[in-house]
């Protein structure tokens, strides 16, 4: 008998290396081809957050406007300035603070919060971070309602030139049309929520103490920023010397304050200050580099930490 020959077959082919930047940029790209899916996600999370209350998402409305004016009423006095400049001053900076508090709060959780969907549906991971996202900009955009009451109270005040506290050689042109300057700005903070989503959601996911962490300190990030007071008043309090320079280069160092600061600034007609654009600009491309990175090592474990 002759013996059997054996037919040469092809191996079959080796699975193709996941740890690519080729593989990250592609799990971007398909999640935003996705927008239907995290689009209308993010929608029902409100609608199933609000369900059976009487007056919905206007609950949203009424905690920011309540906290403005509270703090606005509250600093206002104490730091001796005109309520009719400083409530929206503060207004609008609680309204940009309230968005970057939620990214990070959530962002830190995005993966955790969604086990069941990643494990169960075959989709990017960056839908459940454009889905979270895009629920914060909904929810920024009902606050946003309290700063145009806010600016139609105080109309008057704001379209004059006026200066806050501490910085009176500075005199503010008051609001004009530079006000669209928001929303390029707005849109910029919206691509760094992402990164910052990507990046913490991911090492949290990993090591599930970073998200306690981050919790304890965002509060006392918040009254390090200026928020519900403004960096003149770093000045004030050394008389206008040279002394408080030093005050204010830690305030500048705080890269949060840049990030309100962009939006704020032409929310209020404020001195538009170019370098808070450039250090956003600088973080964005710092930042998405780093989250790109994280995604290419660790994008396919994710589904195994959760």
């Amino acid at each position: 008998m002759q013996p059997t020959s054996t037919v040469d077959r092809p191996e079959a082919p080796l699975a193709p290396n996941s740890r690519t930047f080729a593989r990250a940029f592609a799990d971007v790209r398909d999640a935003w081809h996705h927008r239907e899916l995290w689009a209308h996600l993010g929608w029902q999370d409100i609608k199933q957050r609000y369900r059976r209350s009487v007056i919905g998402p206007l609950w949203i409305t009424i905690s920011m406007g309540t906290t403005a004016l509270a703090l606005g009423l509250l600093y206002s006095q104490l730091f001796g300035q005109e309520l009719d400049t400083f409530l929206p001053y503060v207004t609008a900076g609680f309204i940009i603070w309230n968005f970057i508090l939620g990214v990070v709060s959530e962002g830190t959780d995005v993966f955790i919060a969604n086990e069941g969907l990643i494990k169960h549906l075959p989709a990017p991971v960056t839908v459940h971070v454009l889905r979270m996202v895009w629920r914060q900009v909904l929810f920024f955009g009902h606050n946003l309602v309290v700063y145009f009451i806010v600016l139609a109270v105080f109309y008057p005040a704001l379209t004059q030139p006026y200066s806050m506290v501490g910085d009176e050689l500075n005199s503010h042109p008051g609001i004009s049309w530079t006000m669209v300057l928001a929303i390029p700005a707005f849109a910029l903070i919206v691509v760094n929520a992402v990164w910052v989503a990507l990046l913490f959601g991911i090492i949290s996911t990993r090591f599930r103490d970073i998200p306690p962490v981050i919790h304890s300190f965002i509060n006392l990030i918040f009254f390090m920023t200026p928020i519900v007071w403004h960096v003149g008043v770093l000045n004030k309090v050394t008389g206008g010397s040279g002394e408080g320079n030093w005050k204010v280069l830690i305030a500048e160092l705080n890269p949060l304050y840049h990030f309100v600061e962009i939006v704020r600034a032409p929310l209020l007609g404020h001195t538009q200050d170019w370098h808070h654009w450039v250090v956003v600009g600088g973080f964005t491309i710092v930042g998405w580099a780093l989250a790109l990175i994280a995604m290419r090592n660790y994008r396919a474990r994710v589904s195994y930490w959760v």
